[in-house]
């Protein structure tokens, strides 16, 4: 599982870009305004990933930010929405403005993205109304995390694509990030920790 994209935009297309990392080009969907905030060809950039698989596909999904991210696969879990529809949904509100309307029923905002009807609209609230309230603590609670902190979530989440289990990977990072100096380099505290895991 890839969690985030770190290389060079290497192309931008109307729904998609590419990213170098290493030699390898990477072939991200993203929602429009996510397009919109790219850099120049060239240039570095990070993009938080959602990987969709199928029969005959792998598709990565690529967002600005977690709360982006948790929203896209939120919206994918209510029956007949799909990642086209989410994206098209992300691509026209913005994360609180969604949480907002599916909090306060509110329909016709959701009406505005390309794709989603009424029905569709209902529906969305009515399955992620409760489901909303965890997104909303998630993100107030990123808000408090500071910076010490963030490095190590990021630790933890690299752990956890690479195969290993939360718990474990947690107490192997803060493990590893108790015994280092340099507890801001996330790649210093994950190699600690793989070690720590290997045994």
């Amino acid at each position: 599982m890839i969690a985030h994209l770190h290389g060079e935009l290497a192309r931008i297309g109307a729904d998609f870009v590419v990213i170098d990392v290493g030699g390898v080009g990477y072939r991200v969907v993203s929602p429009v305004d996510v397009i919109a905030q790219m850099p120049l060809v060239g240039d570095e950039v990070k993009l938080v990933i959602s990987t969709v698989v199928k029969e005959d596909s792998i598709t990565l999904y690529g967002f600005i930010d977690e709360p982006q991210q948790s929203m896209f696969e939120l919206l994918t879990t209510v029956s007949g929405i799909g990642p086209k529809v989410a994206l098209s949904i992300l691509g026209t509100l913005e994360v609180d403005t969604i949480i907002s309307a599916i909090s306060s029923e509110s329909f016709i905002e959701l009406n505005a993205a390309p794709g989603v009807g009424t029905k569709t609209a209902q529906r969305i609230v009515l399955e992620l109304k409760e489901k909303i309230t965890n997104l909303v603590w998630a993100q107030a609670a990123r808000k408090k995390t500071t910076p010490d902190q963030q490095i190590l979530n990021d630790a933890i989440e690299g752990l956890v694509a690479l195969g290993y289990n939360r718990n474990d990977a947690r107490s192997a990072a803060e493990s590893a990030w108790k015994s280092t100096d340099d507890k801001r380099d996330t790649r210093v505290i994950i190699t600690l920790a793989l070690k720590t895991l290997a045994k």
